[in-house]
C-alpha cells in the first residue's frame, strides 16, 4: 500500500497547484459546499492512480482543490462505502492519500438516521463517539509504522476543541445541532426495526454506513477529525419507509446551515 499512496501522491502533487492542510470529505447529498469553494483544480477519481471510484448515484466521484474563506483545502466529492464491495483498505485509502499530501486536519459530514427521540429530519448532530459495528477494520493485517502504531489509541476519536468551538458557532450563527454517539454499519439495507431498538440499547444516537472507516485511518496516522452526521431519517416511533430520494432531500434541507457551520469551522482552526 505504501507505494500505492505514494503513486498517488506523485500524481496529484503533479497537478494541484496548492499544499493544503485541511481536508473535508462531504456525504450523500451535500455537495453545496463545493459552491462556497474557489477551485484551483478538481479531478476525477478515475484519474488518480489506485483510487477507487464511487458507484453511489449521489456521490459525484472528485478530488477538489482550492480555497474555502480564505483556507486551502482539498474536498472528496463522494466517498466510498463497505457495502460497494471495497475492503476497508480500499475505502480508506483516500486518507491516506491526503494525509501523505500534508492534510493535518479532516472534517467528515454523512447522512444518518436518527436513534435519539429528540432529533429531528434535517437536523445537525455533532459526532462525540462512535460505536464500529463494521465486520472488517482498515487496521486488519501488517502495520506499517511509516503510517501509524499498530495499536492506536481511540479513546477520543474526534478532536474534543473543535467540538467545542463548533457548538459555540452554532450558537453564533443560530444553527441548531446536536452532539452524539454514531453507530457504524455495513449496510446497503437498512436496520429492521429490532435492529434500531438494539442500537438504542448500545448507546447509539444515530446510525450510518461511513466514517469510521475513515475516522479510525485519520487517527492511525495522527490526523485531527470533526464529523458530523445530517439527520436524514428518524428510527424511532412511527418508522416511515425510507428512499434514497428522501434522503437526498432531507439532507439537501441541511445544507445551508452544515455548509455556514463548515465554513466558519475551518476558517476559525486551520
Amino acid at each position: 500500500m505504501k507505494k500505492e499512496v505514494q503513486e498517488s501522491v506523485s500524481y496529484l502533487e503533479s497537478r494541484v497547484k496548492i499544499k493544503p492542510t485541511c481536508g473535508i470529505i462531504l456525504g450523500t447529498g451535500l455537495g453545496a459546499l463545493v459552491d462556497e469553494i474557489v477551485i484551483s483544480d478538481s479531478i476525477g477519481y478515475d484519474n488518480i492512480p489506485n483510487f477507487p471510484i464511487s458507484t453511489v448515484e449521489s456521490h459525484h466521484g472528485r478530488l477538489i482543490f482550492g480555497s474555502l474563506n480564505n483556507v486551502d483545502v482539498v474536498v472528496m466529492q463522494g466517498r466510498f462505502h463497505y457495502y460497494e464491495g471495497y475492503s476497508m483498505q480500499e475505502v480508506t485509502f483516500p486518507v491516506r492519500v491526503l494525509k501523505k499530501m500534508g492534510v493535518q486536519n479532516l472534517f467528515i459530514s454523512n447522512a444518518a438516521g436518527g436513534l435519539n427521540s429528540d432529533f429531528n429530519v434535517s437536523d445537525l448532530m455533532i459526532i462525540n463517539d462512535h460505536i464500529d459495528l463494521f465486520p472488517e477494520n482498515p487496521l486488519r493485517g501488517l502495520n506499517n509504522s511509516d503510517f501509524g502504531p499498530r495499536f492506536p489509541d481511540m479513546s477520543v476519536p474526534y478532536y474534543t476543541p473543535w467540538i467545542d468551538e463548533a457548538l459555540s458557532l452554532a450558537s453564533t450563527l443560530s444553527v441548531s445541532v446536536h452532539q452524539g454517539v454514531y453507530a457504524g454499519v455495513s449496510g446497503p439495507n437498512l436496520e429492521t426495526k429490532a435492529e434500531y431498538k438494539y442500537l438504542s440499547i448500545i448507546g447509539a444516537d444515530a446510525v450510518g454506513m461511513s466514517t469510521i472507516p475513515e475516522n479510525i485511518v485519520a487517527n492511525h496516522m495522527g490526523m485531527r477529525v470533526f464529523a458530523v452526521s445530517v439527520i436524514t431519517d428518524l428510527c424511532v416511533g412511527d418508522i416511515q419507509k425510507v428512499t434514497v430520494e428522501k434522503v437526498i432531500a432531507a439532507a439537501k434541507k441541511a445544507e445551508p446551515a452544515l455548509t455556514q457551520l463548515i465554513k466558519k469551522l475551518v476558517s476559525k482552526v486551520c
